[in-house]
């Protein structure tokens, strides 16, 4: 069973999505599980609901301005993902459909029905790239998730192998990279090598898919669970949430790349007098414009232009 979990804090979800009274949610049978920083969680009967909001985060900080149509827009994205991935690994999906009786019309587009899981405890991050955080430790010790490199690599270079490193997955507060003994002393040899192998083979499969639609993974994460004695693939994949999406044809070595991602968000949040604390600032009208159209433009290439509105 999923093992984290906290109630929501008012009679309606934190997602301002859900539009309904949780006494309604209750009498279907649907009980509030936790509010994240994007998605929130639900029960219902032995499955568990995910609803993306609107809301997004930076800096593990939920900033207080909606991005309209985001939470369609990741779930569609990661739905077509599940789908071309179905064949690595089996997921967490058993339908984006509400049951028959249960009318909740804002929840269109925005709900995934999973089955409960034992998360394993850690992100599993694959970078093909250096970039964020990998840029800033090479920088720093010629190292990226405590692997060490060539010299003389630039921003955004192509690593010379696709790297594993993993992170803890914290329920609150900052994610913490681990090294590789770090990581195989917490989850042991065994779990560590089978998820490595699942997480570098399903983001080299995602990468040649992308790079057909013009886009370049540069890094990503997925997470795993435990049902029945065997892993699957859960919670979000490959979304602009929980990977780095360049565009190939603007691709330049040696400086930052315009992103599909939310790095318009965190550049922008960079140039102010901030302390990467909660509450989180107010943002423009033409930065929510930016980061809509953003994520609107990655799933039109994903999709291949054949449904440009949700």
């Amino acid at each position: 069973m999923l093992i984290v979990g906290f109630e929501f804090s008012n009679e309606r979800s934190s997602a301002t999505t859900v539009g309904m009274n949780l006494d309604q949610l209750k009498s279907w049978g649907v009980e509030p599980l936790r509010s994240g920083k994007v998605r929130d969680l639900y029960t219902y009967r032995e499955e568990l609901w995910i609803v993306a909001s609107d809301r997004i985060s930076a800096f593990d900080v939920i900033l207080p301005n909606l991005i309209p149509n985001k939470g369609v827009l990741l779930t569609q994205i990661a739905r077509q993902w599940f789908d071309r991935t179905a064949h690595l690994i089996p997921n967490h999906v058993i339908g984006y459909d509400l049951p028959e009786g249960i009318e909740i019309p804002e929840w269109k587009g925005r709900l995934v029905r999973s089955q409960k899981t034992e998360v394993i405890p850690v992100e599993c991050v694959a970078r093909g790239y250096l970039a964020g955080s990998g840029w800033k430790e090479y920088r720093e010790f010629g190292t990226c998730g405590g692997f060490s490199l060539p010299q003389g690599l630039l921003e955004s270079s192509a690593l010379p192998q696709v790297l594993f490193t993993p992170a803890t997955k914290a329920e609150t507060g900052h994610d913490e990279n681990l090294t590789e003994a770090q990581a195989r002393a917490q989850i042991g040899d065994l779990l560590y090598e089978t998820l490595q192998n699942l997480t570098l083979t399903l983001y080299r499969t995602a990468k040649e898919m992308a790079a057909k639609r013009g886009i370049i993974i540069a890094d990503t994460k997925f997470e795993f669970g435990w049902l029945d004695g065997k892993i699957i693939l859960i919670d979000e994949i490959l979304t602009p949430d929980s990977s780095r999406f360049w565009p190939a044809d603007q691709y330049v070595v040696g400086k930052s790349q315009p992103s599909f991602d939310k790095q318009i968000l965190r550049d922008y949040l960079e140039t102010l007098a901030w302390d990467k604390q909660s509450p989180g600032p107010v943002l423009p009208q033409e930065i929510i414009q930016k980061i809509q159209a953003k994520y609107q433009e990655v799933f039109d290439l994903l999709k291949g232009g054949s449904e440009r509105n949700l």
